[in-house]
C-alpha cells in the first residue's frame, strides 16, 4: 500500500513537471515569468544611456532641452497634457522674454467666467501653463481607444523600474536617478514585431519594455526626419527620444541644477567643520591626564 501511494505521488509531480514544461513553451519569447506563472513586465529592462544631468555634478544641457521641447511641442502635445508647467520657466533654456511670449501665444486656454458668466477661449501667456489637448479626460479617453494619455508635467519622476542586486549597491554611493528618462527613451525606440508565438491584441503595438503588458496602445510617435532640428543634431529616432526624455526630466525636475550645487556646498562645510571639531578637541584635551 505505502509502495502504491510513493508510485502515484511520483507520478502526480511528473505529470506537474510536464505540465509546467509545457506552459514555459507557450510563453512568448524573451518574456520572464514569476513562481506563480504571471508574466513580468518589462520584458527587456531599459538600458543606461549617459545623460548630462546624470551623477552629483550633473547639468542640464540647454541645446539638448530646447530640440526635446520641440519634439514635444510637434509630437507629443498632440496627445499629452503638460499641466504642471507654466510657459515663464522655458527662461530657464535659454530663451528670452518675448521668446516666451511668443511661443505662449501659439497655445489658445480657457479663462473666465467673463462679466455676462461665460467661460472664453484667450491666447496664453507666460504665466498660463502648457494646456490638454482634450478638454476633459473623458474626452481624451474617447479618442485614444479608451485609455486618456497621461499628464506628461512629472512623468519622469513617476516611470522607471526598479533595479537589482548589484547595481541598487552601487546607487547608494552614486545614486542613480535616470531611470525615469532610461525608460522613456527605451519604451519610445523599442517597439517591434512581435516575437513568433506572441500573440497582441488588436489596436496594440508590442513593446518588450512597456511596463505593464506586452504591448501598448499608442502606435509608434516617432520616426527618422520627423521633426527638423536647427542646431545640425542627427535627426534620428534614438536623438528624438534622447532629446525629449532629458527634456521632461527638466520638465519634473527643473531645480536639479541648484539641489545639487546646493548639496555640494554642504558636503564642503560639513567636511571642513569635521576638521574644525576634530582640532578643536585636539587642542583642548592635549594637555589633560586620560
Amino acid at each position: 500500500m505505502k509502495k502504491l501511494v510513493t508510485g502515484i505521488l511520483s507520478l502526480a509531480v511528473v505529470a506537474g513537471l510536464g505540465f509546467g514544461a509545457a506552459v514555459a513553451e507557450e510563453a512568448p519569447a524573451g518574456e520572464e515569468h514569476a513562481a506563480g506563472g504571471t508574466p513580468h513586465y518589462p520584458i527587456h529592462k531599459p538600458e543606461q544611456q549617459e545623460w548630462t544631468f546624470a551623477g552629483p555634478f550633473g547639468h542640464y544641457d540647454k541645446g539638448q532641452l530646447q530640440r526635446g521641447l520641440k519634439v514635444y511641442t510637434e509630437v507629443c502635445s498632440a496627445c499629452h497634457s503638460m499641466n504642471l508647467v507654466a510657459f515663464r520657466t522655458l527662461e530657464d533654456l535659454g530663451y528670452s522674454e518675448a521668446q516666451v511670449k511668443a511661443f505662449a501665444a501659439n497655445y489658445e486656454v480657457q479663462d473666465g467666467p467673463n462679466a455676462d458668466g461665460e467661460m472664453f477661449s484667450r491666447k496664453a501667456v507666460p504665466s498660463d501653463h502648457f494646456p490638454s489637448p482634450f478638454p476633459n479626460k473623458e474626452a481624451a479617453a474617447a479618442a485614444n481607444n479608451g485609455a486618456a494619455p497621461p499628464d506628461f508635467s512629472l512623468i519622469a519622476k513617476a516611470r522607471g523600474i526598479e533595479r537589482g542586486f548589484p547595481q541598487f549597491v552601487f546607487d547608494i554611493f552614486w545614486p542613480y536617478q535616470e531611470g525615469g528618462p532610461d525608460y522613456i527613451h527605451a519604451l519610445l525606440t523599442g517597439y517591434q514585431e512581435p516575437p513568433e508565438g506572441t500573440q497582441v491584441a488588436e489596436g496594440t503595438h508590442y513593446n518588450p519594455f512597456f511596463a505593464s503588458a506586452a504591448a501598448l496602445a499608442m502606435a509608434p510617435p516617432l520616426s527618422d526626419d520627423q521633426v527638423t532640428y536647427d542646431d545640425g543634431a542627427p535627426q534620428t529616432v534614438d536623438q528624438y527620444a534622447k532629446d525629449v526624455s532629458a527634456f521632461l526630466m527638466w520638465a519634473a525636475e527643473p531645480h536639479l541644477e541648484d539641489r545639487k550645487r546646493t548639496g555640494f556646498m554642504v558636503m564642503v562645510f560639513l567636511f571642513i567643520f569635521t576638521g574644525l571639531i576634530y582640532l578643536t578637541k585636539k587642542s583642548v584635551y592635549a594637555n589633560k591626564e586620560h
